[in-house]
């Protein structure tokens, strides 16, 4: 019986594309033996994930690209090769912030040769996206657990995470500024990552002038999982949630700020003679 050559190139994809992803959040599995090992914190570990997501989604345009011109094979074939290069060159890192931009970017712009949000791979892309995220959500928790924080680590956290939004916030308008054609979804994105990044700034000035603005209807962590479910949701074809999460996510964002500057007015009166 003759099998169709086109199962065999997906089930080659699927090898590689497994290969790929397991080599690496196999960083998860070896967290512990590499922080003892080094003496480097599981933050500063954990950051070339938050960097391999960083890396993924810059490099997925310039992958789809060579794909559209060259054909899938030499994007493969050069995908694999850095994959490999990217790994070896991991292992023989001297120190934090090697490991970091050579198994966060090299590592990351490998595996990004296969292209999500921008090329309206909504469901896996946000399946792909949520290992990130839930790190990314608990690093900050286990690095203060394991009496592992520093100031340098809770900044690059923080820097990171922001960068992290518009990574995924870009990515679905820039899906939407090409083939999706909707202006209207374009800007509801730019608003909510606006918006968002100003939600994060008003606690952070804030607690910089001695007081607190831990307050809103909508944190981060609100705003990522609504707009990662229903991303996966659209994916799976459900109309219309995706533009409802933006909506929410615009109105929530908006009155938040509003909270926090009423929170920091107040406190400011308060302190005034």
């Amino acid at each position: 019986m003759k099998i169709y050559y086109g199962w065999i190139v997906v089930a080659a994809g699927a090898l590689m594309g497994c290969v790929a992803i397991g080599a690496l959040f196999s960083l998860a599995v070896f967290l512990q033996p590499m922080s003892e090992a080094t003496g480097w914190s599981r933050t500063g570990i954990s950051t070339a994930m938050t960097l391999d997501f960083l890396s993924m989604g810059v490099a997925a345009f310039g992958w789809g690209a060579l794909s559209d011109r060259f054909g899938p094979r030499l994007v493969t074939l050069v995908g694999a090769i850095l994959t490999g290069l990217g790994l070896a060159l991991a292992s023989r890192a001297g120190s934090l912030i090697e490991f970091q931009l050579v198994y966060g970017i090299v590592v990351g712009v490998a595996v990004g040769a296969l292209a999500f949000y921008p090329t309206h791979h909504f469901f896996w892309g946000t399946v792909f996206i949520t290992c990130f995220v839930f790190a990314d959500l608990i690093d900050g928790t286990m690095a203060r657990m394991t009496d592992r924080s520093s100031r340098w680590g809770a900044w690059l956290d923080s820097t990171l995470d922001r960068v992290g939004d518009a990574a995924v916030f870009s990515g679905i308008a820039l899906w939407y500024a090409g083939d999706g054609e909707s202006v209207l979804t374009v800007a509801l994105c730019l608003y909510c990552l606006s918006t968002g990044a100003v939600v994060s700034y008003a606690r952070a000035r804030a607690e910089g002038l001695g007081m607190t603005a831990n307050v809103g209807i909508t944190e981060r962590a609100d705003r990522l999982v609504a707009i990662l479910v229903a991303t996966g949701l659209d994916g799976l074809g459900v109309p219309y949630i995706q533009a409802a999460a933006l909506w929410l996510l615009a109105v929530g964002s908006t009155v938040t700020i509003g909270q926090r500057a009423l929170t920091v007015r107040r406190q400011s009166l308060a302190e005034s003679p």
